[in-house]
């Protein structure tokens, strides 16, 4: 993927799929190299700000809330009971104040590489760090993979992995090894989700691998769960939940219908369709 800059004009144009997605922006906020990628903000006139990591649409304010609240609570209302909870990655703190929605969780850790990316959150993304200041919450800044080395056995309940694409910093997070060491490190009846890229272009590639890989890693049930997300690839993303000594096709259906927090997308029934996958999805991940 690689990004063009043409008058007011933001493009991520995407040469494998021979297609592009562009937001009209009005000027520049910020533009930072960091140790790990090159970041850039962006006020748009349509969509809010727009964070960019190495030439990729990683978040607007118009839509994040898709991606957030996905990346959450379909995980959590599946877990039994969810106290212990660690996200890798999620650096702008999106998926850590919806996690912290959730009464009975009692600890979020939290674990991203580069700092800058909290840092840029928190100047331009104000409503998506609004928790970062619950006691319960764990802010780190380091390699999430070694944190994951370092953790005890089976002493978390829920992990999230909220990474950017399989290249660059998060390369690591789609890897078999990485995934045993997360099989490792939950508790019976724990469970993983993790971003995996868009139904319509990787179903038979990342999404495909991904769920093997859960399976070779101990894993004993997989669901992906497919929900709209404008300014990605395809305009169509997903997230891949993996169950350790669980079923990710059941959850606790009373208990999100009865939940009072705000959320403006995650339903029961939302939750529901998402996890029958489309024919073509189905058909692909056969072959």
């Amino acid at each position: 993927m690689t990004e063009h800059l043409d008058g007011s004009w933001f493009t991520e144009i995407f040469d494998r799929h021979g297609s592009a997605f562009s937001l009209k922006v009005s000027h520049k906020l910020h533009d930072e190299q960091t140790p790990y990628q090159h970041l850039e903000v962006y006020a748009t006139e349509t969509y809010g700000n727009l964070m960019v990591l190495d030439g990729c649409v990683m978040l607007t304010d118009r839509d994040n809330f898709l991606y957030h609240e996905m990346m959450s609570h379909p995980a959590l209302f599946t877990h039994a009971a969810p106290k212990r909870v660690v996200i890798i990655g999620g650096g702008d703190c999106g998926t850590l104040r919806e996690v912290l929605k959730h009464p009975g969780v009692e600890k979020v850790t939290q674990i991203d590489i580069d700092p800058a990316v909290t840092r840029a959150s928190e100047q331009f993304f104000p409503a998506l760090v609004e928790s970062n200041d619950d006691p319960r919450a764990e802010l780190l800044f380091e390699d999430g993979v070694k944190w994951v080395d370092n953790c005890p056995d089976e002493s978390i309940d829920v992990l999230i992995v909220d990474s950017t694409d399989p290249v660059g910093p998060a390369e690591g997070l789609f890897k078999t090894d990485f995934l045993k060491r997360c099989h490792r490190i939950l508790k019976q009846g724990g469970l993983m989700v993790q971003q995996s890229e868009s139904p319509l272009y990787h179903t038979d590639s990342i999404i495909k691998d991904l769920r093997n890989d859960m399976g070779e890693a101990g894993f004993d049930s997989v669901a992906t769960l497919p929900f709209p997300q404008p300014v990605y690839p395809s305009g169509w993303w997903s997230c891949t939940l993996a169950g350790k000594g669980c079923d990710v096709k059941a959850f606790r259906e009373e208990d999100a219908a009865a939940a009072t927090f705000a959320r403006d997308f995650y339903t029961v029934e939302g939750h529901r369709a998402a996890l029958v996958l489309p024919p073509f999805m189905q058909r692909l991940l056969e072959k």
